[in-house]
């Protein structure tokens, strides 16, 4: 008998999060600016030691990028960064530099050489979703505005679990009393 009280709620709670789950994935797909962006490394060859500048053209925000040869750096939208190469970089090895720009991760390679040259490197080799480097901490663009639509989803969501919740142990007190 306690299964037939429960089914309503349950049902309830089930058609709730079907009519929910639309908007949600809706707004996933269309949400946020094109991350259509080319990473740049000039020069694309440098001693150990040297500066490298980085440059993330036609990305809609800050960019990072990271490498074995140099620490994280942020590059400021519509600008670049200089950073220096670690000394200890061995030379006539390609590092990849790994460029990321909101969701979307490219990768330019870094050649180590005893002298600078001034070719820029402006074409991607590779493309990467995984984060070398481990997990970045912070929402990192995953909460770009507040939506009315999913905040009354998820507010009539938590109101009928309340609900529901409320109904139960109502039902429980009364029975125990009888």
């Amino acid at each position: 008998m306690r299964a037939i009280r429960v089914a309503p709620v349950a049902l309830l709670g089930a058609a709730l999060c079907a009519v929910a789950a639309p908007a949600a994935s809706a707004t996933v797909l269309t949400g946020g600016p094109s991350t259509s962006f080319t990473p740049t490394i000039t020069p694309s060859a440098v001693a150990p030691g040297g500066q490298v500048t980085l440059g993330a053209v036609g990305c809609a925000s800050d960019a990072t990028a990271f490498s074995g040869v140099f620490d994280t750096i942020t590059i400021p939208q519509g600008r670049s960064a200089t950073v220096s190469v670690d000394k200890q970089a061995r030379r006539g090895v390609s590092y990849p530099v790994t460029f990321r720009c909101g969701t979307a991760t490219k990768t330019a390679n870094l050649s180590i050489t005893g002298a600078a040259t001034s070719t820029p490197t402006t074409a991607p080799t590779t493309s990467s979703t995984v984060a070398p480097q481990g997990v970045q901490g912070g929402l990192g663009g995953s909460a770009e505005a507040m939506d009315p639509t999913e905040i009354a989803a998820g507010s009539a969501l938590v109101t009928v679990a309340a609900a529901g919740a409320f109904y139960a142990l109502r039902k429980r007190r009364a029975e125990r009393r009888h």
